[in-house]
């Protein structure tokens, strides 16, 4: 599976990857804004991707002028509820100032609410993570009743608080990805095989925007009028 869209490519993390995700995880700018704070063994790695192939969870690696730069998740997703608990981090440390996390959280949350018409998004934020805190409310996400004195503390975000509260964002990333704005969704042969394709697709025949389905040699499209 992939997906495209402000000039940013998720592609669902396959084996081949762990170890460049393991590198990345592993690192101190990663790790230490993370609950689990070991360090990750290959063999912990290989454990950990065999637990999350599957199709509760969707880990992302996240493409930037085609390089390859941290990974965006869906976790514990209940497909009739329409809900899943979103995460993010950047393996590439260069990119940490700069507006490439928002065209990537802007391209994912606007594909999973109007595209997908999920109905919310959960994430989990360490409370001495103050920066992470802060990108996530600028997007709409807000703390959860009870969650004041947790450690890892619990954000929800719907599609309102979302159109709300992340304008000025959404209007940013829109002018600097130029005419890339379109969300284009590859479902592939091996996402067939898993069933994760008829899992989307039976989203998208509720699709609340116009789309175009067309087939390739790469596998299904399904474009953004």
């Amino acid at each position: 599976m992939k997906l495209f869209k402000y000039g940013i490519v998720l592609e669902r993390l396959k084996v081949a990857d762990t170890e460049l995700v393991r590198r990345w995880r592993n690192s101190d700018p990663v790790r230490l804004n993370m609950e689990f704070r070991e360090i990750i063994t290959p063999e912990q790695q290989i454990e950990w991707f065999r637990s999350i192939n599957n199709l509760e969870n969707n880990y992302l690696l996240i493409y930037y002028q085609g390089e390859k730069i941290g990974l965006l998740n869906d976790k514990n997703v209940d497909w009739e509820a329409r809900t899943s608990e979103s995460g993010l981090f950047l393996g590439r440390t260069e990119f940490y100032s700069t507006f490439v996390p928002y065209l990537v959280s802007v391209a994912g949350i606007e594909t999973t609410f109007y595209f997908l018409n999920w109905n919310r998004q959960f994430a989990r934020i360490l409370r001495s993570n103050t920066k992470a805190i802060q990108y996530n409310t600028q997007l709409g996400y807000r703390l959860m009743d009870g969650q004041e004195n947790t450690e890892n503390q619990l954000y929800e975000l719907t599609r309102d608080r979302f159109e709300a509260t992340a304008k000025k964002i959404r209007k940013a990333v829109q002018h600097l990805a130029g005419d890339d704005r379109q969300t284009r969704l590859l479902l592939e042969p091996e996402d067939y095989a898993s069933g994760l394709a008829q899992r989307y697709e039976s989203l998208l025949k509720e699709c609340p925007v116009s789309i175009q389905r067309s087939e390739t040699a790469e596998g299904v499209w399904y474009t953004e009028r």
